[in-house]
């Protein structure tokens, strides 16, 4: 087998090595490259592929459909809406993600960011660099504040059970309750939700359903003092609106981690440009322990495969 890795997995050189060294040793071909956003290019390094490996860079079907030998694609993020599904459909190729490696950390950064908006860190560490107090910036606990989960999954599921160890209030939103969610979650409709949060985090998958599902209609029937976190996808939530909202003290703050694009961010993103705004650059996923679960689920998905096992099925 011919496997092509299209961009970095975030690991150590030396743990890369050691993966790529286990299929060599068996008579298959590794190549790693940089990251490529160029469609020729990409086309031109995975041609000859078997398997392809990414991240989280796009992957059009245009590339896909270009390489003649492709069987299966790799993805070590859990969102696959990046990657042409459609066109891997129409040319056979199976394709897998790296379902639960960012769980904890994803749930941590969504927790740090509220925190942070809590008690007004941006700021205060501002106003302690430059010589000031606090004053006019005590902020609030995260004990005792009601918690609105949009998308109980693993990530959400984690999210809310976090909440509750500071001793928060969690409701959740979500479309199919299966019975395994965590019992702290109290589930009520989407406009409830919207209505008692003093905290929304969301937690969805971006599809045809929840593109936009966060818009002018939904801030509105937010509390002024509430805050929006979003470690999920940019496209979940209309920017615009959501600035506008911020900027006119509608609701009182935001975290957000994802945008409509990847990093790097547009300097003119409203989303950068509003008030009591906490941004990151989609780094939520990412941290020591994460890459290295993700590396080991994305190459144990290529030998399940290789063995006829498919994990992590997406198509």
């Amino acid at each position: 087998m011919n496997i092509v890795l299209l961009e970095s997995l975030g690991i150590p050189s030396s743990l890369l090595e050691e993966y790529a060294e286990s299929f060599r040793k068996e008579g298959h071909t590794f190549t790693a490259y940089q990251r490529e956003t160029d469609t020729q290019i990409l086309i031109d390094r995975a041609k000859d592929a078997d398997v392809i490996m990414i991240a989280n860079m796009p992957l059009k079907g245009e590339v896909i459909c270009a390489c003649k030998n492709l069987k299966y694609i790799d993805i070590a993020f859990t969102g696959v809406d990046h990657v042409d599904l459609e066109a891997a459909k129409e040319c056979g190729v199976k394709v897998s993600n790296a379902a639960g490696y960012s769980t904890q950390a994803v749930a941590e950064l969504a927790v740090c960011m509220m925190l942070s908006l809590l008690r007004n860190v941006p700021a205060v560490e501002e106003r302690c660099r430059n010589s000031a107090t606090k004053d006019g910036l005590v902020g609030s606990q995260l004990s005792g504040k009601t918690v609105g989960i949009v998308g109980v999954g693993a990530i959400g599921g984690r999210t809310a059970k976090l909440c509750d160890a500071f001793g928060a209030k969690v409701i959740g939103y979500k479309r199919n309750i299966k019975g395994d969610e965590p019992s702290c979650v109290e589930f009520v409709s989407m406009d409830e939700l919207l209505e008692r949060a003093d905290i929304v985090s969301l937690h969805c998958p971006l599809t045809a359903q929840t593109k936009g599902m966060i818009g002018a209609e939904q801030i509105a029937k937010m509390k002024k003092s509430a805050l929006l976190i979003n470690t999920a996808r940019g496209a979940v939530v209309d920017s615009q609106a959501l600035a506008d909202a911020l900027n006119e003290d509608r609701i009182a703050g935001a975290g957000i981690d994802v945008f409509e694009m990847e990093p790097p961010i547009p300097a003119e993103h409203p989303l950068l440009n509003s008030k009591h705004t906490l941004v990151t650059p989609h780094v939520a996923f990412a941290s020591a322990e994460s890459m290295a679960d993700r590396a080991r689920i994305v190459f144990d998905n290529i030998r399940y495969w290789m063995n006829g096992e498919q994990k992590n099925i997406i198509v």
